[in-house]
């Protein structure tokens, strides 16, 4: 294992403790595979963010692995081994396996990818990597994308290799590429994005030069496919920070090819200064929803705070008294969110979720803050549907005033609301409010058959629960008795 660096004694030992500690758990699992490969006529070393992990102690059952065995050999040597193995990465070099496994006094599941020494690089048209397999560990390494994830251990040995300076990358926390930033980033324009993400991820900083290849090469991200520019993003958004990734994203130009909603809330301040920075109360506000989060990351919701006032700068206005108005803005994100994410080709269920709930960020606002009727709260439950809990989120999270007392006056008014649901909630089955009278009791009532008056009709009754909440059977009769009558 590495040797304590005499610049920076105390931070690599602890990086040194932390890293045996790591690779002593999940030897039982890596030597059984590693002797295997030997026995082969192979090496095996554990590779990339698993040594990374590794040594922030924070290793997973994820485990990265390279070697000098082609694909096809790799299969011969782990199919009676594992208890589960597929072949879908294999066009790129990739054989995954599952190995359960007993450490210490525990089970545990092991989730294994072995990749073949490998090069891979763009060219200027393609959309794929193409790749090309190495002979040694160290071309390998020169072709991963950043030091700190250049590292590997050489099974079942434990020597470390670290041709680039990973280890004190590490121990500085910073992100450096092994090669020159630009030959990195020429190799696959993703890694940029990566950076970023790293950086929302582990709290890295990013070294100068490599900001600024990003910045110089910014649109070379436009050859990535949608479907790997969202799996990037997603990661970034679900991370710790994601505020320092999208802040990067900003600064060096790559959010104004990938989300250029995002760079498009700097708007330039008014004279008066009447209006807050959109962009960064919108970063406060995703930080805000975070805190609220109850069972781990929740991409819609992290989405919609991040996009809910990407209208304000189509509906800007100055008005004659000097406000700056964004009318209707939510209307308007709504529809900007759907086509973002649809052109990031998200799924079809978190595109419409997200888009509804920037469309309603604003609803509890349209209501004031005095007394909420029976049917404002009962059509408020009824719009926001299945995502009432994270629309509360959502509209709490909204608040970034720094007045103290504003924000303390509607957090009781949204306070006053959740009761109020949970009252109604109590008496009435608010999640699924339906009209007292079925289609097909409609049709009996008034003696029609299927057609578009009976989809009339049920909106009456719906409209007329909505207002004064459950009738009895009777009472709802005589009502649809009485709107027929005027219908002509």
């Amino acid at each position: 294992m590495p040797n304590a660096n005499e610049d920076n004694p105390t931070a690599l030992s602890q990086v040194q403790r932390r890293a045996v500690s790591e690779l002593l758990r999940v030897s039982p699992v890596a030597d059984d595979l590693a002797r295997r490969f030997q026995e082969a006529g192979f090496s095996l070393a554990l590779v990339g963010g698993s040594v990374r992990d590794a040594l922030l102690g924070r290793l997973g059952n994820d485990l990265d692995f390279t070697t000098d065995a082609r694909p096809e050999d790799v299969l011969k040597i782990v199919r009676p081994w594992a208890d589960s193995v597929w072949d879908v990465g294999i066009a790129f070099g990739t054989v995954g396996s599952q190995k359960a496994a007993r450490v210490g006094d525990a089970d545990q599941v092991f989730q294994i990818e072995i990749t073949t020494y490998r090069s891979e690089a763009y060219d200027r048209t393609s959309r794929k990597p193409e790749v090309s397999y190495g002979d040694s560990i160290e071309e390998d390494l020169v072709r991963r994308d950043f030091t700190v994830n250049a590292m590997a251990v050489a099974l079942p040995e434990k020597e470390f290799i670290d041709p680039h300076g990973g280890l004190e990358d590490l121990a500085e926390r910073v992100l450096r590429t092994p090669g020159t930033p630009e030959e990195s980033f020429s190799d696959d324009p993703l890694r940029m994005m990566r950076a970023a993400r790293f950086a929302a991820q582990l709290g890295f900083e990013v070294a100068p030069e490599v900001v600024d290849a990003m910045k110089r090469m910014a649109e070379r991200i436009d050859i990535v496919s949608a479907e790997r520019v969202r799996d990037e993003l997603n990661k970034l958004i679900l991370s710790a920070h994601p505020r320092k990734g999208l802040g990067l994203l900003v600064d060096t130009g790559l959010a104004q090819r990938v989300l250029p909603e995002l760079p498009a809330l700097r708007l330039e301040s008014d004279e008066h200064h009447r209006h807050k920075d959109v962009y960064e109360h919108s970063l406060t506000v995703l930080e805000q929803a975070i805190d609220l989060e109850e069972d781990g990351p929740d991409l819609v919701l992290r989405l919609a705070a991040l996009l809910h006032d990407i209208g304000k700068p189509r509906t800007r206005r100055f008005e004659p008294d000097g406000r700056v108005s964004f009318h209707h803005h939510e209307v308007v994100g709504a529809k900007m969110t759907k086509k973002r994410l649809t052109a990031l080709k998200y799924s079809n269920e978190i595109v419409k979720d997200v888009a509804r709930l920037v469309e309603l960020h604003l609803r509890f606002h349209g209501y004031g803050t005095g007394e909420w009727t029976d049917s404002a709260v009962r059509r408020y439950v009824r719009d926001a549907g299945p995502l009432l809990t994270r629309l509360h989120k959502l509209t709490r999270s909204d608040c970034t005033t720094r007045n103290k007392r504003k924000a303390s006056t509607l957090s009781r008014a949204y306070d006053g609301l959740e009761e109020r649901i949970a009252q109604l909630q109590e008496k009435e089955e608010l999640d699924a409010i339906r009209p007292d009278l079925d289609g097909n009791q409609i049709q009996e009532v008034l003696g029609i058959r299927p057609g578009p008056a009976v989809g009339q009709a049920y909106k009456f009754l719906l409209e007329l629960r909505l207002e004064n909440g459950p009738m009895e059977y009777d009472d709802a009769v005589a009502a649809l008795k009485e709107w027929w009558a005027t219908q002509g």
